[in-house]
């Protein structure tokens, strides 16, 4: 038997030790770091230790460009998460009213189901600066494409207010977050250029990996993408683009202020500090794992949106439900209504059921409550109205057994006749008589 001081494998060692693979040249080392300063004796490495050529932000960058349509790398800026870059666009329109280009009471417009962090940015930034912001009610359940389209050009004109109003900047998810559905972005970005609208920042949190995506053609103003969520990149990295020749660009920052200020965006979100750059710095490598699936990113997406769609209509068919969205506006996640008889009434309701589901059985999963008052009244098969959803998932290690588990475990709670009051805390009342008994 090995000791404990006996290397495990033996080919990790000698890699470790210098031994291994190909030594490096005096050629490929001066190559790997001919980004350095030659007229400048760089003898402070304590403080100045620099990486390799060969792993440099660049490359990722170029990356990005290259899988979602960009004229090139200078229109891509790769920052922590979705959520810094609405900061970034929000910083920036909110200076645009604080130095007049905007006018106090201009609109901005946003979604009802926008992500939560970008909704409080929009609030800590441009409302604060004086703009006046408006959301779109979005149907949900949602029967089609046009459904968004009537609700957004409804909204749009309200914000317009006859014309008396200029609508600075619309928000428009690629797929909102919860409620899980594919947004028709590219007919609502038409929608703002026809009627106005300054600019248009398309927060595509979930896009990327899911839907195919062609900023370009898109054509908004700015457009953001988690790369850790569907591109399997480690936390934190994602990518905000700015169009080529917008104006804007010279005048966007990042909100973290460093030497790099006023080098362009792209410049100042790779310098923000001493910090991590590991998820950003193995954008390239992700991008090589996809492309070793047939079809690519593209065929990924096809599958998993495939897959979730027929395990949607699974559950449904098993619990008398039905999905939240036409097939077509599910990208490699799906909104399943849950049994009426749950009597999920709250966010509260949802949030108790999914941790009694990930403790008691093993299963996480999302749920979302759409309140009575917003919602398209919809029962299911036993006449219950549907107040809450799963939202599941597919990705390429997912299998049927996994939705299996979430299948069975709703229909036991159904028929042990479990109701959302079950988990709700007990009021002081309550409490006291228990405690008289």
């Amino acid at each position: 038997m090995a000791s404990a001081h006996t290397p495990c494998n033996d080919n990790a060692a000698a890699k470790k030790n210098g031994d291994g693979g190909t030594p490096i040249t005096d050629a490929e080392i001066r190559t790997e770091f001919a980004h350095h300063d030659r007229s400048v004796a760089s003898v402070n490495n304590g403080s100045f230790g620099c990486c390799p050529g060969s792993p440099g932000l660049a490359r990722s960058r170029a990356a990005v460009a290259a899988l979602v349509g960009a004229g090139d790398a200078s229109e891509i800026s790769l920052v922590d998460n979705a959520t810094t870059a609405a900061a970034i666009v929000m910083q920036h329109v909110a200076w645009s009213f604080a130095e007049g280009a905007f006018q106090r009471g201009d609109a901005v417009l946003m979604l009802l189901y926008t992500y939560s962090s970008v909704k409080k940015s929009i609030h800590a930034y441009v409302a604060r600066a004086g703009a006046h912001v408006v959301e779109v009610p979005l149907p949900f359940p949602v029967a089609s494409p046009a459904a968004i389209v009537a609700s957004f050009r409804a909204a749009l004109a309200l914000a317009q207010s006859g014309g008396r109003r200029r609508v600075r900047l619309a928000v428009i998810d690629h797929i909102t977050s919860m409620p899980s559905v594919v947004v028709p972005v590219k007919e609502l970005v038409a929608i703002c250029r026809e009627e106005g609208v300054d600019k248009v920042f398309v927060d595509a949190a979930h896009a990327i990996g899911q839907v195919r995506v062609d900023v370009r053609d898109v054509g908004a103003d700015f457009y953001a993408s988690n790369l850790h969520k569907w591109l399997f990149c480690p936390s934190a990295v994602a990518f905000l683009h700015v169009r080529k020749g917008d104006p804007a660009a010279a005048q966007m920052h990042h909100p973290v202020v460093s030497s790099a200020y006023g080098n362009g965006l792209p410049m100042e979100s790779a310098w923000i500090g001493v910090r991590d750059y590991s998820a950003q710095l193995v954008v390239p490598d992700a991008v090589d794992f996809v492309a070793r699936f047939e079809g690519g990113v593209d065929g990924v997406s096809r599958r998993n949106h495939d897959k979730v769609v027929d395990m949607g209509l699974m559950l449904a068919e098993a619990w008398g439900t039905f999905l939240g969205s036409p097939p077509e506006m599910c990208g490699s996640m799906a909104m399943v209504g849950l049994p009426g008889c749950f009597g999920i009434d709250s966010d509260d309701d949802a949030t108790r059921l999914r941790t009694m589901l990930r403790k008691d059985y093993k299963v996480e999963v999302p749920i979302f409550h759409n309140s009575r008052t917003q919602a398209v009244a919809i029962t299911d098969a036993n006449g219950d109205q549907v107040t809450g959803y799963v939202r599941i998932s597919h990705q390429v290690y997912n299998v049927r057994e996994e939705y299996e588990v979430l299948r069975d475990a709703v229909n036991k709670l159904v028929l042990d006749g479990f109701c959302c009051t079950q988990l709700r805390p007990s009021s002081p009342s309550q409490n006291q008589k228990m405690l008289a008994h």
